[in-house]
């Protein structure tokens, strides 16, 4: 199978992301996306992003757990202006357009979301963070710096 995320089909990058950070649990990816729908805003985007979905760290290039079962984290991207209104106006990175990650070392620079975080989780036994953006921020993260995302459930028209 190609190595380079951009060479492969939506179906086999699908595949990595639930055999990396979901232990090849097809029904536990699924009800990790229930969870988010259920639990963010109506309209929320989500994408994943990071070493789940290149199997390779963007920093140093080392692979998905390199350190070990579950070690490597679950990068979350929320896509939306209602589900930014849950972090404090001190933890964005750029007002409005994109936060900080929420996670283990900052539960509480968002703190509604936090109990979802948390759920996730436990159902995925690693680490999972949350951070909001715009979908321009997201699409030139891709583009600009070569950090893909995969869409997990598509953004409202108007959020």
């Amino acid at each position: 199978m190609a190595e380079d995320v951009k060479e492969l089909t939506d179906e086999e990058v699908r595949a990595r992301i639930i055999r990396l950070g979901f232990d090849g649990e097809q029904s536990r990816f699924a009800r990790f996306c229930e969870l988010l729908r259920a639990g963010l805003p109506r309209g929320t985007g989500v994408a994943l992003r990071g070493s789940v979905v290149t199997n390779s760290r963007w920093e140093d290039g080392t692979p998905f757990d390199a350190k070990g079962p579950r070690t490597s984290d679950l990068d979350v991207t929320l896509v939306g202006r209602d589900v930014m209104e849950y972090w404090h106006e001190a933890a964005y990175y750029i007002p409005g357009l994109h936060t900080k990650p929420l996670g283990d070392k900052d539960p509480d620079i968002a703190p509604g979301l936090n109990p979802l975080r948390e759920e996730l989780q436990r159902l995925v036994r690693r680490p999972v963070n949350f951070q909001a953006t715009s979908d321009l921020i997201l699409f030139a993260r891709d583009v600009l710096f070569g950090q893909p995302y995969v869409t997990l459930i598509e953004a409202a028209k108007d959020s």
